[in-house]
């Protein structure tokens, strides 16, 4: 493990910057790949959004989300915990249709993330929170 870093955040998508500003600090010495860079940017800001827009919608604002994004050599690996509701990450992706397909404006999130990401899962914790878990690799 090269780096490690923790933040914890309230459910309010106005805390965007702050959560990419509090990224970039795992980002010294830079990965050599912009474009993998740019990847794990938007992966972060995919699943915080999905995070603060579905799981915590029926939440308080000040419901906090920790998130923990640690690099290692040849990857980097983000965890999003969240005390929202039950989700079956699988199935959802399994009935999202193709981007070609998708006309909306929204909802194409979770297909970005499975498509750029090389791991995502979402599972259960023993502390009954739900754990976004994101892997790239570089």
């Amino acid at each position: 493990m090269l780096n490690k870093i923790n933040f914890i955040v309230n459910t309010d998508l106005t805390a965007a910057s702050q959560v990419l500003s509090w990224f970039d600090r795992i980002n010294h010495p830079p990965i050599p790949d912009t474009k993998i860079w740019w990847e794990c940017q938007t992966l972060l800001m995919e699943g915080f959004a999905n995070i603060v827009e579905h799981a915590h919608k029926d939440l308080p604002i000040d419901t906090s989300i920790e998130l923990e994004a640690v690099r290692f050599s040849e990857r980097i690996e983000i965890r999003i915990w969240s005390q929202g509701k039950a989700f079956d990450l699988d199935k959802k992706l399994a009935e999202l249709s193709e981007f070609e397909d998708n006309e909306l404006e929204r909802g194409r999130g979770l297909k970005i993330m499975s498509v750029i990401a090389d791991r995502l899962t979402y599972k259960q914790t023993a502390d009954n929170r739900y754990c976004l878990y994101i892997c790239k690799y570089y």
